[in-house]
C-alpha cells in the first residue's frame, strides 16, 4: 500500500531536518575539541602561574587557543602527594586526550590511573630509575616526557655555593624525605661533593611547610654556615619564607630554581624550568596529532641558568667573586 505525503508535510519534514543539521554539525564540533588534564603540585593557579604561563604560550605557539580549539583541566594536589592518585583518575574519567603530570609524585600516579590515555611527565629526576620508561631514546608504553636533571646537578650546586663563599665548612642539606629514592640519590651526591672539597654536609628534613620551622632551628642549632636546597614542590613554594630566614639568619642559601633567588635565595643553579614547561607543549600537540609515547624521545634540559642576588649577598656580608659574577646569567641587583 502507498503512503503518500503531501506537500506541506514533506516541507515541513525537510525544514526540521535543516534545522537539526547545525545542531549536530556543532556537537560534533565541540567533540572534536582536545581536552588535556594536568595534575599539579601546587594548591591553585596563582602558585603554578611560573610554569603554567610557559606551557600556555607554548600551545598559543602551536595554534591552540584555550576554551576554542583545546581544553585544559586543571587538578592541583596542593602538595600532598596522596591526592595524586584521585586526581589522575578524575581526569581519566573525563577521558582526556592527554594527560600531563608535574613532578615525579604526580607522573606515577598518572601511570598507576591508565596504560592507554598518552603521558607527559615533567620535572622528573631520572625517568628510567622510577620505572616510568624503558629508556630515554625508546620510552616504551604510554609515557614520555621531560627529565630536569636534579641529581646531576646536586654535586655542582655544592660547589658553586663553595666558590660563592670560600669560608663555609658546614653545610645543610634541606630535604622532604617524601620521595625516599630521590632524596637519597640528592643526598648521596651531594656529600660526595661536599667531601671532596673538605667541607660536612648532612641532610635537614622538612616534609611540609609546618616542618620548616623545626628544620630552620636544626640549621641554627648545628651551627651550619651553608645551605643548599633540594629540588622539591613544596621547598619551591616557600622560597619567600626561605629567603627571609636566611637573610635575617644571614645564612647563604643555594636554590634550586631560577625564580628562587628573587625571594632572598643568595644563588640558584638550575635547568630553566619554564623552557621544560614551555616545550612540553610540542608533547601535547604531537601526541594530539597521533604520535605516540613510545615514539618520542624523553628530553633533556638544554638551557641552565646560574642566578646571583646581588642584593642579598650584599645584606649577608658577601663579596660576589668575579669569575662567578662573570658566570652568571642573571644578577638582581
Amino acid at each position: 500500500m502507498a503512503v503518500h505525503i503531501g506537500r506541506r508535510e514533506f516541507m515541513a519534514a525537510l525544514g526540521s531536518a535543516a534545522a537539526a543539521w547545525p545542531f549536530a554539525a556543532r556537537a560534533q564540533q565541540e567533540r572534536k575539541v582536545p581536552r588535556v588534564g594536568m595534575l599539579w603540585h601546587a594548591a591553585n593557579e596563582d602558585e603554578e602561574a611560573p610554569y603554567l604561563g610557559p606551557f600556555r604560550q607554548g600551545l598559543n605557539n602551536l595554534g591552540y587557543i584555550e576554551s576554542k580549539n583545546i581544553v585544559l583541566e586543571n587538578r592541583f594536589a596542593a602538595e600532598h602527594h596522596e591526592r595524586f592518585n584521585g586526581l589522575a583518575a578524575e581526569l581519566v574519567q573525563h577521558k582526556v586526550d592527554v594527560l600531563v603530570a608535574v613532578t615525579q609524585p604526580g607522573a606515577l600516579a598518572a601511570q598507576r590511573a591508565t596504560a592507554t590515555i598518552p603521558i607527559v611527565f615533567i620535572l622528573v629526576p631520572d625517568p628510567v630509575a622510577s620505572k616510568l620508561v624503558k629508556t630515554l631514546a625508546h620510552p616504551g608504553g604510554n609515557i614520555t616526557g621531560l627529565s630536569q636533571l636534579a641529581f646531576d646537578m646536586s654535586a655542582k650546586r655544592v660547589e658553586l655555593l663553595k666558590q660563592m663563599v670560600p669560608s663555609i665548612s658546614r653545610i645543610a642539606l634541606l630535604v622532604n624525605p617524601s620521595d625516599p629514592e630521590v632524596t637519597g640519590r640528592t643526598v648521596d651526591e651531594s656529600r660526595a661533593a661536599a667531601d671532596r672539597l673538605n667541607m660536612t654536609l648532612e641532610p635537614v628534613e622538612a616534609r611540609s611547610p609546618s616542618g620548616l620551622e623545626q628544620a630552620f632551628s636544626v640549621i641554627v642549632e648545628r651551627k651550619f654556615d651553608g645551605v643548599v636546597v633540594t629540588s622539591d614542590p613544596m621547598l619551591f613554594n616557600q622560597r619567600q619564607r626561605m629567603g627571609e630566614w636566611a637573610i635575617s639568619r644571614k645564612i647563604p642559601t643555594m636554590m634550586f630554581n631560577g625564580e628562587m633567588p628573587s625571594s632572598g635565595g643568595l644563588m640558584s643553579y638550575s635547568a630553566s624550568n619554564p623552557a621544560l614547561f614551555f616545550r612540553a607543549a610540542s608533547f601535547v600537540d604531537k601526541l594530539l596529532k597521533g604520535a605516540k609515547p613510545a615514539d618520542l624521545p624523553v628530553e633533556l634540559p638544554t638551557k641552565f641558568e646560574l642566578v646571583i642576588n646581588r642584593k642579598t649577598a650584599e645584606a649577608l656580608g658577601i663579596t660576589v667573586p668575579v669569575p662567578i659574577l662573570v658566570a652568571a646569567d642573571k644578577v638582581i641587583e
